[in-house]
């Protein structure tokens, strides 16, 4: 595809936050078909790096993020605030940046930079809205693969992600499977559970309830009240039990002793709130299907063995954990085994992490040293 002059400007987005100020956007001025019908005359998508590409091309990582992340995965030059992904990307991390080209890429139907719901359709002038195609894993991991093509990359070092970000990566592999040498899969699945899909159905739906959504319609701030709702059940399905009683327990907040509000309540309320006035309504509806539509056996014909079969040649970090309600780590070691069977080699680590499907974001002294080794142990 092709690469504008205008390779570095920010998209037209319709509303809602601004991409980090290091954030990078690639336009590629070609139609981009989508996997389940539909397409964009052109495709923005917003990246950023850390580290230096060697004169062989060949050590580059591409970074796929979970469902309301952007690209700003660690600090950089660019911006000196930090990443959501901070202790595991940077120098002498286990993503070591003095050796690895990272790039994290944010992904399409995103509000971050990447076209999406809330960018501006060319042809109208006006958002895209419940007008933007059916999203898909395959969508996001074919947006990512035309990052990396527009920035002359034929083959990947790794290829890694963590729960959207793990389908999307597993979904780049089965599409591309020579495109990269390393996959590593966090806290993800071949295919969400039914409790899964129940828990992202609910949060659809609380947000299409709210008289704000408009039939997808709004203007911004758009439905804020729903959105926050939303993301309070899914913020519930993101920890454990067993964390949420040994942070919170049965505390009141203390600055609200004379109220009813529960530590745990004005946590939820604080992060809630915050996200519900920072995302796209149409954004997170829109990634959140993709993840309740995605089985890896489709590449398959329906088998999922037949699917894996294409990754027999990689090198494979899989990673679970088992306080993990909303990816079970038997959905991982299934995915562990799978490709096992298939004659890839294989690295599988099951967590004890106490914060469920969130660990990865913040269980520095467990998944670090794994992530570390897996790199350092594979050329």
């Amino acid at each position: 595809m092709p690469m504008s002059p205008s390779a570095l400007a920010r998209p037209a987005m319709a509303g809602g936050p601004v991409p980090p100020r290091g954030t990078r956007s690639i336009t590629l001025d070609t139609p981009f078909r989508f996997h389940r019908g539909g397409e964009l005359p052109r495709l923005e998508i917003a990246y950023e790096t850390w580290g230096t590409l060697n004169t062989a091309r060949d050590n580059a990582v591409l970074i796929f993020t979970g469902l309301s992340a952007n690209a700003h995965a660690a600090t950089s030059v660019c911006d000196p605030q930090p990443g959501w992904w901070e202790y595991m990307l940077g120098a002498g991390k286990p993503l070591d940046t003095s050796r690895h080209y990272v790039i994290c890429v944010n992904s399409l139907g995103s509000c971050y930079g990447s076209s999406g719901p809330a960018s501006l359709d060319p042809v109208s002038g006006q958002p895209y809205g419940p007008d933007f195609p059916r999203l898909s894993v395959e969508d996001i991991a074919a947006a990512g693969r035309a990052l990396t093509q527009a920035l002359g990359l034929r083959r990947l070092s790794a290829v890694v992600g963590a729960s959207l970000g793990g389908m999307s990566a597993l979904a780049f592999a089965l599409q591309t499977p020579d495109a990269l040498r390393r996959l590593v899969l966090i806290s993800s699945a071949a295919h969400p559970t039914a409790h899964a899909i129940a828990m992202r159905s609910l949060q659809r739906e609380i947000v299409r309830a709210d008289p704000a959504w408009a039939d997808g319609r709004y203007r911004p701030p758009g439905p804020v009240e729903g959105m926050r709702l939303a993301r309070k059940l899914g913020i519930s399905c993101y920890r454990s039990p067993e964390e949420w009683e040994q942070r919170f327990g049965h505390r009141r907040a203390a600055a609200r002793a004379a109220s009813d509000q529960f530590e745990v309540e004005s946590y939820l309320e604080h992060n809630a709130t915050k996200f519900a006035l920072g995302f796209d309504a149409n954004a997170y509806l829109a990634l959140s299907r993709a993840m309740d539509d995605f089985d890896a056996a489709d590449h398959g014909e329906g088998d999922l063995a037949a699917a894996l079969a294409r990754l027999q040649g990689l090198e494979a970090l899989v990673i679970g954990v088992r306080s993990d309600t909303l990816f079970p780590e038997s959905q991982q070691r299934a995915l562990a085994d799978g490709l096992r069977a298939v004659g890839a080699k294989v690295r599988y680590a099951a967590l004890e992490s106490p914060q469920g499907h969130d660990a990865f974001l913040i269980d520095e002294a467990r998944f670090g040293p794994v992530v570390r080794a897996f790199f350092a142990d594979t050329h």
